[in-house]
Parts: C-alpha cells; sequence; structure tokens
C-alpha cells in the first residue's frame, strides 16, 4: 500500500493506494498552529482500518518550507560569499549577516588566487558573536572547483548546526541565483528537520517502518534524508502535487490550461500538448529567485474560503481568508457560502444551510439585489478573476520561448483547448469557468483529494550536470559532490555514458527502483579551448535527468487514467 498526504492551507487530504486502486480517503480540516497535528490526525483517520504494518512508502507534499520563507519565520543565515571580480560585494541582501571574502575561482574552475583563512576566522567570530548557528557558503565558480567552498566547510564544520554549499545546490552556472537558494537552503533547515523527526518519531512509535518521501518542485520526489539534506526543494512542493493529481486524474495530450482551487489559493498551470511547463532558471518564491527546479506554475489569493467585500458596488473576492466558510461559524461570507446556498455543494459536517443564506442575504442587502442573484455574481466574479489571470499569464508565457520538462520549444505558443481541474469547489464552479472561459471543463472523480492521489503517485527525479575540462584533466558534479580526475582525450559520448551512470547509481541510493528509473539527457556541448593558435582541450557540458512521472497507472472508480 502507499499513502498519499498533502498539505494545504486549509485542509489536509489523505489517499490509501493498493494494487493501483484507492481504497481509502480522508480529509480533515488544517491547524495552522499545529500543522504536525493536522497530518498527524489524518493518517491515523486513514489507516485505522487497515494493516500498517503493510504501507510500502509514505509520500508527503509539505507547505512548511514555504510558510517558513512567505512569514519570514526562518532562522537567522551567515552567509560566507566569495564573488571574485566583476561582482559588487554588497549584491547579497539575504543573510542576516554578510561576509565577502577575497580571492577568486575563474571560470574554467582554476584557483586564481587562494584563500585566506584569517578571513575565515573573523567571519567564524563575527557568527558567533551574533549568535546565529546556521550559515551557506557560496563562491562563485564552484560548480567547476568546489575546493575553496569544501576547505571553509572543512575549517567551520564544529561551528555550526548547518552549512549549506552552493554547489551541492545546482550545476547551474548562475551565481546570484545559487546564492538566495543557498541561503535559503540554510534558513528554513531547522524548521524542516524539526518536522520530518516528529513524523520519524511518531510512525517508530506506531510501529510504521515505511520510507516517506517528499514531493519536490518538480513534481517528483525525494527521501526524507535528501530532503533534510535540501530542504529547500521543497518549497512549491504543494503545486507539484497538484499538477501530478491531474497529471494521473486527466490526461491529455492538448494545449490545456490547469487549475487546482482550493480553500485558500488557486494554483495555475498550463501543458504544452500535454506536457508541463517549467521554470527555465528556478522557482521564484517571494523575492528570492532560486536554481530550484520546479513546474511553471502561479498561485493567487483566491480560494472557497477566501473573504468577500463589497467595494464600489461591485463583488472582491480575495486575497484575505479571514476562517472558515460563514456556513460553518467564520465571520465573513464567503464563496463557499454561495455554493451551498445554491445547492451546488453538499452541507460540511457542522454546517448550516441556513447560515449560508445569511451570508448571502447580508450581500444581497449591500448590492440591492435578489439573493439568487447574488450567489451567482460570486461564482461568476470568481470565474472570472481566475480567467483574467490565465489571460494574463498566457500573454508573458507566449512573449518568450517555452520550456517544458522535454525541450525548449521555439517559436511555440500555448493555444488551450481545454481546462482541466481539481480541489474541493471543482464540481460546483465547472459551469462558470466553462462559461468564461468558454472551453470544456473537466473535473475528475475524487477532485477533492487529487492533490494526495498526486503525491502517493510522484516518482522519485533528479537532475545533475557534469562539467569536463580535458586541458585541466577535471570533471565535476556538483550536485553529487563529485571531482575526479580525467584523460586528455575524454569525450562527450563517454561524459554522457558516465552521467546516466552516476544519475541511476544516485537515484537508486535515494529509494528509486532500477525498473521505475526514466532518465535521459537533456542538454549537451562540447567545444574546443584554444591558447594562442593552438587547442589546448575540450570544455564538455552534460545535463541528465530522471524525468517527472507517475510510479503507476491509477485505476479507480470505474475508470482509468
Amino acid at each position: 500500500m502507499i499513502v498519499g498526504l498533502d498539505m494545504g492551507g486549509t485542509h489536509v487530504d489523505a489517499v490509501l493506494l493498493k494494487d493501483g486502486q484507492i481504497i481509502e480517503t480522508v480529509k480533515r480540516t488544517t491547524i495552522r498552529e499545529d500543522i504536525f497535528r493536522s497530518i498527524w490526525t489524518t493518517l491515523e483517520a486513514l489507516l485505522q482500518d487497515y494493516d500498517s504494518s503493510h504501507i510500502e512508502r509514505i509520500h508527503l507534499s509539505t507547505t512548511v518550507s514555504t510558510n517558513a520563507i512567505v512569514e519570514n519565520k526562518t532562522e537567522p543565515v551567515g552567509m560566507i560569499i566569495q564573488a571574485g571580480p566583476g561582482v559588487r560585494n554588497d549584491f547579497s541582501p539575504y543573510g542576516t549577516a554578510n561576509f565577502y571574502l577575497s580571492g577568486y575561482v575563474d571560470h574554467r574552475g582554476i584557483v586564481v588566487d587562494g584563500l585566506k583563512e584569517e578571513e575565515i576566522k573573523q567571519a567564524r567570530q563575527l557568527y558567533q558573536e551574533k549568535g546565529i548557528g546556521s550559515c551557506a557558503i557560496v563562491t562563485k565558480f564552484s560548480t567547476r572547483n568546489p575546493k575553496n567552498e569544501l576547505r571553509i566547510a572543512h575549517l567551520l564544520a564544529n561551528d555550526f548546526d548547518t552549512i549549506t554549499l552552493g554547489h551541492r545546490m545546482s550545476g547551474k552556472l548562475n551565481f546570484p541565483r545559487r546564492v538566495a537558494t543557498s541561503y535559503l537552503n540554510s534558513a528554513v533547515s531547522n524548521t524542516f528537520h524539526n518536522f520530518s523527526h516528529h513524523i520519524k518519531n511518531s510512525l517508530q512509535q506506531k510501529g510504521i517502518e515505511a520510507p516517506v518521501f517528499i514531493l519536490k518542485a518538480d513534481g517528483g520526489t525525494m527521501n526524507r534524508e535528501t530532503a533534510e539534506e535540501r530542504p529547500v526543494e521543497t518549497i512549491l512542493s504543494g503545486p507539484a502535487a497538484s499538477f501530478m493529481g491531474m497529471s494521473s486524474l486527466l490526461p491529455t495530450t492538448d494545449d490545456a490550461i490547469l487549475l487546482d482551487i482550493g480553500g485558500t489559493t488557486t494554483d495555475i498551470f498550463f501543458l504544452s500538448d500535454g506536457v508541463p511547463l517549467f521554470q527555465p532558471l528556478g522557482a521564484k518564491i517571494g523575492e528570492f529567485k532560486t536554481l530550484v527546479r520546479a513546474i511553471h506554475s502561479v498561485s493567487i489569493g483566491l480560494g472557497g474560503d477566501s473573504n468577500i467585500t463589497i467595494e464600489d458596488n461591485k463583488v472582491v473576492i480575495g486575497p484575505e481568508r479571514a476562517g472558515l466558510p460563514y456556513a460553518l461559524g467564520g465571520p465573513r461570507p464567503t464563496p463557499s457560502d454561495a455554493m451551498i446556498f445554491l445547492g451546488l455543494m453538499d452541507v460540511p459536517e457542522n454546517g448550516n444551510k441556513e447560515k449560508a443564506k445569511e451570508a448571502m442575504t447580508l450581500l444581497g442587502t449591500e448590492l440591492s439585489c435578489s439573493i439568487e442573484d447574488v450567489a451567482t455574481l460570486i461564482l461568476t466574479t470568481m470565474a472570472s478573476t481566475i480567467k483574467n489571470k490565465t489571460d494574463q499569464l498566457l500573454k508573458e508565457i507566449n512573449s518568450k520561448p517555452v520550456y517544458t520538462v522535454k525541450e525548449l520549444l521555439q517559436g511555440k505558443k500555448i493555444v488551450p483547448k481545454l481546462v482541466n481541474m481539481i480541489g474541493g469547489p471543482s464540481q460546483a464552479l465547472a459551469p462558470f469557468i466553462e462559461a468564461v472561459y468558454n472551453l470544456p471543463c473537466y473535473f475528475p472523480p475524487n477532485y477533492g483529494v487529487a492533490n494526495a492521489i498526486g503525491a502517493a503517485l510522484a516518482k522519485p527525479t533528479m537532475e545533475i550536470t557534469l562539467h569536463a575540462d580535458t586541458a585541466q584533466g577535471t570533471l565535476t558534479v556538483p550536485e553529487l559532490g563529485i571531482y575526479e580526475k580525467i584523460s586528455t582525450d575524454y569525450s562527450l559520448a563517454e561524459a554522457k555514458t558516465r552521467a546516466m551512470e552516476l544519475l541511476k547509481e544516485s537515484a537508486i541510493s535515494k529509494g528509486s527502483s532500477a525498473e521505475t528509473i526514466e532518465s535521459e539527457i537533456t542538454e549537451e556541448s562540447s567545444f574546443n579551448m584554444v591558447q594562442g593558435f593552438y587547442t589546448t582541450g575540450k570544455n564538455i557540458r552534460v545535463k541528465a535527468q530522471i524525468k517527472p512521472g507517475q510510479l503507476y497507472r491509477l485505476r479507480s472508480n470505474g475508470y482509468e487514467s
């Protein structure tokens, strides 16, 4: 059996899968003051009638890292940065305190000006005086030669609880994004570790020995131990679960708009010929532009439980959420109240349809219209707001190159043929979405727990970048911490073979089974390096990935996806 858990802003959703079928689902209200308790009580309800010893794995989508960043509840981080020439020393605004080292490694990985250990001692003293327990170390071309980062980490190993090395975060060369990514990795480390250890200890107390996998922003998973090393990769875990749920329940080969409409937010995705768009450089969260590999998604503050206000005699929905719908004792009318009043949504447990009617009466009085008209207006406004945002996003996407998980599509324009949607309000809102988009709109069975289904089905993913410099005789794979010697006649073909070997070995070590690994080379280049009139060697770069995908095809409720 496989457990899928999705931690949302309004609900925790859970599913139990066996032999490709859904055998149990649970939805519980999120206790925002105690995220761990929310997950644990949901898991207990899911498994109460089943033998937990038969669980093979638990897949969890969690918002703990994202919430820590968005709510500015991260740990203080001391940044140690070696930028080298061409970059101002004060370019990074991220760390609680920043220390800039002299010296540098050049673009080929050659140490031009070595470390000055006295500077590292100064950084240590500064951070100890400030009581900073986490640090991140980033040197500009560490992806080509991590020697300086490794040496600094060795010197500071006993001084910090968490040390993030920039070259381990990504093999891409974007230095400012690598600084931001490294900062966030250290900043959320303690928060994620505490959460992870709570999960581990509680499972042990219940005698559950199944491994735990965490959803990543690219729609794949990583095991719990890897997530503790790289918690920054758990940002946007929720949207990734949304996408995987829609992919498994509503497969298509068309250009499409995908919507996950929850209680607090709506996540928007796009497909090009059935393939998801990807962030070409990395995920952006708040002010931070990162190198975290991510499905292209945008979240807006609009959901079933969003506040409704009247401004200039018009209905305005969100972006705030004050609490439960009015029908459940909440303080403000919400779209969920409109759905309940119109009979488009079942009255929730502990809910009251008369209270939903009262909410519509309050708004109808303010707008001088009937309660039926105001309820319909709310849902039309909600659909129109989502449509306006997708139109804006499509205009932006179609004005630049389109990137998918497979390739760069030059000149491709996304022209949606349909809208697929999941989330609690899906069935109630579908006719309104279809009307404003003028496109067919689909939602699957189990639309209310589709995120948890997506989490349960997600396969492990990885991406590595191999750099080889035959003149220096060096090969590096930053993500894996590999730094090897190679011969002067090393070829592109050998580099591709080596990248695929290393990718497979690492994936298996992190919980993937060999038969489920679907890997490919996504980028390759080899060019001669010339000094004077002579070729001195080759610079080879290969990027390999294990693609996002499903562990198996889902069969449930009389349909197969």
